[in-house]
């Protein structure tokens, strides 16, 4: 089980880790370019909403999904391969963002405010247009006449990029999609019962499948606001911002990490905590996935100290940096267990997390993926054909 995890980590960091820099890269941006963002709480009077809707939006929709499955099929049968799964997670995008619009998590919630990213579906698209790519090739390989390799070449990709694209939208993104609403249905059912700490179980999963802002904003928010109106503060706001247990992931990649994951975590850590992006540090999960269980251990314990302290913000902090928590602080003891919920959230996760990576360290590798041994990386899953 430990080799078959530690396969499926080195699979997934092959896809993930080459791209963290885009990743952080888009984190300071959007930290300082959304409308709660830094540049905003300053005299500048710019159009923060524009701003977000052509730059920041594009890039975590369009542009990081794309470079995630392009590196998924690059592994797999090199540029061609990642050319073909570039076209076919489009496919994937537009299925996942109709389903969740059928859906829309809240009662009141747009579409396009909590559809989110498609990288879970880029990273199954990715490696599967690879694969399908190969398979052309070599099919035609022996059928092509001379002198017509480019036109076969250059139509056969795009043959198949039209039929990956439609699967993507027909199959994969539904299902993606799916997927996010019986998070949402599951966290919501979880806090009507009154099982708040539970709850952090499937909100940490759908983090770091990217599904944050619709959990966020589509179920907690509206609890947390009909809650304030009650009592003053709610609990609801910091279910899935609290930025200790992230915090708490990228010490233990700082202290005990390999490689660009090592090296790349002070940056991330700068970005996630001070700035409230908490997206950077899902990366980071997904190269290795037992590592949800550092994310677990964080969420679980903080809760139970919010919980035990009657802790709560008066308003939802929007990025979900502890600058944010401060500003919404409220009064009284609630106050010090707010803060104290964060200190213990990413001490657990830190001390479990680095537990972890000592158990399941992810592989070393260089950030240029053509260095990559996809054949030792990629876990045995039968039926799937390996490179």
């Amino acid at each position: 089980m430990q080799q078959r995890i530690q396969k499926l980590g080195g699979w997934l960091a092959g896809m993930i880790v080459p791209n963290i820099g885009a990743f952080i890269a888009w984190g300071l941006i959007t930290a300082l370019f959304i409308p709660t963002g830094w540049l905003a709480k300053t005299s500048l009077d710019w159009d923060w909403d524009t701003i977000t809707g052509d730059l920041v939006g594009p890039m975590i929709v369009y542009l990081l999904p794309v470079l995630v499955a392009y590196t998924g099929g690059k592994m797999v049968y090199g540029h061609r391969g990642g050319v073909l799964a570039a076209v076919a997670v489009f496919g994937v995008i537009g299925g996942a963002a109709f389903t969740i619009a059928e859906n829309a998590f809240g009662e009141a919630t747009e579409a396009s405010t909590i559809a989110p990213p498609q990288f879970a579906g880029a990273m199954v698209i990715g490696p599967l247009a690879g694969w399908v790519m190969k398979k052309i090739d070599e099919f035609l390989e022996d059928r092509t006449p001379a002198g017509f390799e480019m036109l076969y070449n250059n139509f056969s990709q795009g043959i198949a990029g039209l039929f990956m694209v439609l699967l993507g939208y027909v199959v994969i993104g539904p299902i993606m999609g799916g997927i996010a609403n019986a998070f949402g249905d599951m966290i919501k059912g979880i806090a009507d019962a009154g099982l708040l700490p539970l709850a952090d179980f499937p909100i940490q999963v759908g983090k770091v499948l990217f599904l944050n802002n619709a959990i966020n904003h589509g179920i907690l928010t509206p609890l947390g606001t009909t809650d304030v109106q009650e009592n003053g503060r709610s609990i609801y706001y910091m279910l899935e911002s609290n930025p200790g247990p992230g915090l708490g992931l990228l010490g233990s990649y700082w202290l005990a990490g390999k490689g660009l994951a090592k090296l790349s975590a002070p940056g991330a850590i700068i970005v996630h905590f001070f700035g409230g992006i908490h997206e950077v540090y899902f990366p980071y999960v997904l190269m290795n996935p037992v590592m949800i269980g550092a994310m677990w251990a964080g969420g679980v314990s903080a809760d139970l100290v919010f919980v035990a302290t009657d802790a709560g913000l008066t308003g939802p902090p929007s990025p979900g940096s502890i600058f944010a928590y401060i500003a919404f602080l409220p009064g009284g003891f609630a106050a010090v267990g707010v803060l104290l919920g964060v200190a213990v959230g990413a001490a657990v996760s830190l001390v479990t997390g680095t537990i972890l990576l000592r158990m399941f360290p992810v592989k070393e590798m260089d950030d240029d993926i053509d260095h990559l041994d996809v054949g030792s990386a990629m876990p045995d899953i039968p039926g799937m054909p390996v490179a």
